[in-house]
């Protein structure tokens, strides 16, 4: 080999390296993992795959699956398989018996080689995430429990706020991927305590929407219009993300397709009502709330749209609570 020829190769080779050094973020993103595909899982994985990183998704239902091969995402036949690659996995699942089947079951995250960190998004409560975390930490793997909270539509803009507690050196690994999906709360170390948040915010909203469309209910059966009453309660003390959001885009337009089904709500009412009961706390209104969603999931709402609980006042009161470009249609 001649000298000049030598010499064109080491440079090349020098280039080479050089450029692996310098490698941007986007070029060298490790291969991450995603499960569920659902509602909510969807947007929040086209989030991820939006900021350049690279996906193996996996859900039981192809169709869910496919939105997300087609903006780039790889599919995987199982949780085990997903984890042989995926170092990081997140996790956004409708209830416990799912979570725990994903990560501990026979073809589970846990029988995966490559696994270090879980991020599980979904609400599962403090007490199973304080011991599904024990469990995952004997086997030398990090769970973070980040629960969200924002509705469907945020999860698409990446305006979740999204809470996180358990290891922190594993949060810091995984918190700049969180804020591609929203707004970042870290709790802390201990497991559990991003879920016991989740569940206090959800309490607070899932009062507010349900005395909401009580609220509506009323004024629509004493004749108040309820556009009006959407513009009035928004400029006054009444206004809260029911009226500000579920009622405009989903309740009035009657498209009654805000986000979660009824059976998840009712979830994750029945998941704080439990801590309260184990905690000592008396909670008033939250039992009754968590009757009233309970009414809905038993007749005939459990797969329905959570806004659609307000169909149930209106059948009580014989009254419809219908925007005027919904009334204009009919």
């Amino acid at each position: 080999m001649s000298r000049q020829r030598r010499r064109i190769q080491s440079r090349l080779r020098r280039a080479f390296h050089a450029r692996r050094r310098n490698m941007s973020p986007a070029d060298s993103k490790p291969r991450l993992g995603f499960i569920g595909a659902g509602k909510m899982g969807a947007p929040i994985a086209r989030r991820l795959l939006d900021a350049g990183n690279h996906l193996i998704v996996h859900d039981i239902s192809a169709a869910a699956m496919r939105g997300l091969q087609d903006a780039g995402a790889r599919a995987a036949g199982s949780p085990r398989e997903v984890a042989a690659e995926a170092g990081v996995v997140f996790t956004c699942l409708p209830n416990l018996d799912a979570v725990r089947e994903v990560l501990t079951g026979p073809s589970g995250l846990t029988q995966g080689g490559a696994l270090e960190i879980v991020v599980d998004m979904s609400t599962t409560g403090p007490e199973f995430a304080e011991t599904l975390g024990n469990e995952l930490a004997q086997r030398k793997v990090h769970l973070l429990d980040a629960p969200v909270s924002g509705g469907v539509q945020r999860a698409g803009e990446g305006k979740l706020s999204v809470i996180v507690s358990g290891d922190e050196a594993a949060f810091t690994r995984v918190a700049g991927l969180l804020e591609c999906v929203g707004k970042v709360h870290y709790m802390g170390a201990r497991s559990g305590q991003a879920q016991m948040m989740k569940l206090v915010n959800n309490l607070l909203s899932q009062i507010s929407t349900a005395a909401t469309y009580e609220a509506f209910v009323l004024g629509a059966k004493a004749g108040l219009d309820p556009d009006a009453m959407v513009r009035v309660i928004n400029d006054s003390t009444g206004a809260n993300d029911c009226t500000l959001r579920k009622m405009p885009r989903a309740v009035l337009p009657r498209t009654f397709d805000y986000g979660s089904n009824m059976e998840i709500t009712y979830k994750d009412i029945t998941l704080c009502m439990k801590e309260a009961e184990r905690l000592g706390v008396t909670m008033f209104l939250g039992n009754m709330a968590r009757q009233l969603w309970g009414y809905g999931v038993n007749h005939g709402g459990a797969k329905r749209d959570s806004s659609t609980l307000i169909t149930y006042f209106e059948e009580w009161a014989g009254v419809q609570v219908i925007g005027a470009a919904a009334r204009n249609l009919k």
